[in-house]
């Protein structure tokens, strides 16, 4: 029996931290073998903010290295740039024009980010989920790792393609599957470091809030050693009135890989300034074998490039030929 489909990405916007790397490049690791798995670069996305084009490829290449670093097994996976395959942008468009604009000016992430962005807010912000909805359905995909917070993105793609199939494949199979979300609950959503009550984020000006895949143990150190805590002895997990303890504990189990019992028992007597130590030797620790794989990596240009352009030619190959399908279900003359 054919094993179930992933798919899934990261935007190459800024250094990969903590968050990105225990609630969703880890997850991956883990669970790669009982998939087949596509792993993309989506540097279509890294464009709906404003971005650096001076930077922007080589921080793709950086995010695929960082996917081998990490543990990425090429036997159980085909990692490729979202943009090398055209067919992402053209499913996006034929899928904009059967989606409603109220259902996109509904997502959460969306108003949030408009808010922000004030009168410079574009439409590939607005288009982002149907953009993320073609990077699934393309792959038919089975299963998709998200966050908490994308959970209405996988919501919107679902209702997106049942809408496809219901308008177009009424007399014929359905063009697209519908997928289904795959959340780790332990780690799904790591919290900042000066606020234990917001996501870890690459978009946080501060970079105290977050510990980066790539820092260097000083880095790690100092910014652990200025998170924020509070005054009371002894730490304890799921306390509501003590979120920066949950935060930190449940960093330090999944750093660890001890058990959330373990944790607990170990760290109920602690104070802050037996604690940081702890979490800075052992996150320093976790992260060295990374960094150390990923500069190798990354001093092999033509291995990185080959990996890519292998991943491309899978992507592409079932892709082109959803896209097809999508293009004959809406009544397209097909190239010939």
């Amino acid at each position: 029996m054919a094993k179930q489909r992933v798919l899934s990405g990261i935007q190459p916007t800024g250094n990969l931290h903590l968050g990105n790397y225990l609630g969703a490049i880890r997850n991956w690791v883990e669970g790669q073998s009982q998939y087949e798995n596509f792993f993309c670069v989506v540097d279509l996305h890294a464009i709906t903010a404003p971005h650096n084009p001076a930077t922007l490829a080589a921080d793709t290449y950086a995010i695929a290295a960082i996917y081998l670093a990490c543990g990425i097994d090429l036997q159980h996976a085909h990692i490729f740039v979202q943009s090398h395959v055209p067919a992402h942008s053209e499913l996006t468009w034929l899928l904009n024009c059967i989606t409603p604009l109220n259902w996109l000016e509904d997502m959460i992430q969306f108003k949030e980010k408009a808010v922000r962005q004030g009168e410079n807010v574009n439409v590939g912000l607005l288009d982002y989920p149907v953009l993320m909805a073609a990077d699934i359905l393309l792959y038919q995909a089975d299963k998709v790792p998200v966050g908490e917070d994308q959970k209405q993105h996988l919501e919107l793609t679902r209702d997106i393609a049942a809408r496809f199939n219901h308008q177009f494949c009424k007399d014929k199979s359905p063009t697209f599957k519908l997928p289904e979300p795959l959340i780790r609950a332990a780690g799904a959503r790591v919290m900042s470091l000066t606020d234990g009550t917001r996501k870890m984020s690459k978009s946080d000006p501060s970079d105290l809030s977050r510990i980066n895949v790539l820092d260097a143990p000083e880095q790690i150190q100092s910014k652990i050693k200025r998170c924020k805590t509070d005054p009371v002895r002894g730490l304890e997990f799921d306390n509501p009135e003590r979120p920066e303890c949950n935060n930190l504990l449940t960093l330090y189990m999944l750093m660890s890989g001890k058990t959330k019992a373990e944790v607990t028992t170990e760290c109920q007597d602690m104070g802050w300034g037996q604690f940081k130590p702890l979490l800075t030797e052992t996150t320093i620790s976790a992260l060295q074998p990374i960094q150390d794989k990923y500069n190798d990596i990354m001093a092999d240009k033509g291995y990185l490039e080959s990996v890519l352009r292998q991943g491309q030619e899978a992507a592409a190959a079932i892709a082109n030929q959803t896209l097809n399908q999508a293009k004959s279900a809406l009544g397209y003359a097909l190239p010939l």
